[in-house]
């Protein structure tokens, strides 16, 4: 494509009036470039105009409330999400500016959170007294462009069966209260489960399908650095799957089932659904390992693939497992293992040797770009864009299979490390996933401190 464009050219002479030339050049743009040229920038371009002869507008920030239970430890969640939503994170080997705008905050635990009073007051961000007036502003209505839960530690008692009784629910019912009463509502991120109750986990999913707005949380693992950078195909023929990771408690399990899920959801003909869970603890797990040759072969295939000698994972006798069974007869077994960060191990219909693929060198919770860094990308993508990153049923499902592995262990109030197979038609639940790869690649992030706003 040629344009012709009239130029000015003022002679610089001594005198005070400069005389004015007049001539034309030309301009070479593809087609593809004319095309991609819109609005006044395009405008400009073609007219030769510079960019201060136009004045373009800064594109406004999505505008976020962040609401926590505890905001304190640098090891908290809220630390290492919400710092990175207000100062940006490192993302495909390179840092990445926040394209989001915390304008509110509301903290649970606010007297023991002076951590985040104090980034809150350098960054001259609020810090509101109720859920409600975080997310309207102190005003009557919906006041925000997206909201972000993290409800994950603090000072809340655990109940006899290992629920940590955190009130994920509760802050999310205030916000589902408002978007109700402005007849509006806005993405909502939920930190790791939906709850630690499936009733509320339920309602919590079923609200966002009926007003209609974008959910997604979970775990920042399987989103982490992956080894080898790969991501199964969708339809992959899973025939049965492992993953070894921490598992010692539900906020553990939960990751590691996580990571799970976001692999065999993959499979064959999509998610169907989850027929059984299962709860087995202690020394029993290796039993049953033993016993099961599917398992015992994708564990040896760990072994070998890290060079670890035999019977390495069975040192540790006090582990626990979590055994899933899909409706389309797929099983599953995410088992407590050390040494080998997060991996996931799968046999594949028509390979000869297992699938393995790890999620290791997680960083730590002491360092400005440890493990939450793609999160919040995927929050912010989806605060920008209004359009979940993966299905949320995925999400629920994770959250509904913890669930059920927490009750298994217990029936009449009595425990045993066997646990019990509960049928689970609750999470029959089916989906076919298209997403890509959503995993952090490239160089790894810089050892720096926390950036915070102010020096000491």
């Amino acid at each position: 494509m040629k344009v012709k464009r009239q130029l000015e050219i003022k002679d610089g002479a001594a005198d005070s009036c400069p005389t004015t030339k007049t001539t034309t050049t030309e301009t070479h743009f593809t087609r593809r470039e004319a095309l991609g040229m819109t609005g006044m920038a395009g405008l400009a371009a073609l007219m030769g105009l510079t960019s201060s002869a136009i004045p373009m507008q800064p594109q406004k920030k999505v505008r976020i409330a962040c609401l926590t239970t505890y905001w304190a430890a640098t090891r908290s969640h809220a630390d290492w999400i919400f710092t990175k939503l207000l100062d940006g994170y490192w993302w495909q080997g390179a840092y990445m500016e926040s394209r989001v705008e915390v304008v509110s905050v509301y903290i649970h635990q606010l007297k023991e959170s002076g951590l985040g009073q104090k980034i809150c007051k350098a960054k001259g961000i609020p810090i509101f007294d109720t859920v409600g007036e975080a997310v309207t502003l102190g005003g009557d209505e919906l006041a925000v462009d997206g909201v972000v839960i993290v409800g994950e530690h603090g000072n809340y008692p655990t109940d006899l069966k290992g629920h940590w009784l955190l009130p994920r629910w509760w802050i999310y019912n205030q916000v589902v209260r408002v978007f109700e009463r402005s007849n509006r509502s806005v993405p909502v991120f939920n930190d790791k489960h939906l709850s630690y109750n499936w009733d509320e986990a339920k309602w919590m999913f079923d609200k966002s399908r009926e007003l209609n707005f974008p959910l997604t949380g979970g775990s920042s693992i399987p989103i982490y650095y992956r080894k080898p950078e790969r991501e199964l195909a969708v339809d992959t023929p899973i025939k049965h799957s492992i993953v070894l990771g921490g598992t010692s408690d539900e906020g553990a399990i939960f990751h590691a089932i996580d990571v799970l899920q976001a692999f065999v959801e993959r499979r064959k003909g999509g998610e169907t659904g989850v027929k059984s869970v299962q709860s087995i603890r202690g020394p029993e797990t290796w039993k049953w390992v033993e016993n099961t040759p599917w398992a015992s072969k994708l564990l040896g295939s760990v072994e070998k693939k890290f060079e670890l000698e035999a019977g390495h994972f069975q040192q540790h006798p006090q582990t626990n497992m979590c055994l899933i069974e899909y409706n389309d007869g797929t099983m599953a077994a995410v088992i407590g293992g050390r040494g080998v960060g997060w991996t996931y191990a799968g046999e594949i219909e028509g390979q000869t040797d297992p699938t393995i693929i790890s999620m290791l060198g997680w960083a730590g919770p002491f360092d400005q770009y440890h493990a939450s860094n793609a999160q919040p990308h995927w929050i912010t993508e989806m605060m920008v864009t209004k359009k979940e990153p993966f299905n949320a049923e995925r999400l629920l499902l994770s959250t509904g299979i913890v669930n059920h592995y927490m009750e298994s262990n217990w029936e009449n109030s009595q425990y045993s490390p066997v646990g019990r197979r509960i049928e689970t038609p609750v999470l029959n639940m089916k989906y076919h996933t298209t997403r890509g790869a959503q995993f952090n690649t490239g160089e790894r992030p810089p050892s720096r401190p926390y950036i915070r706003g102010f020096s000491e």
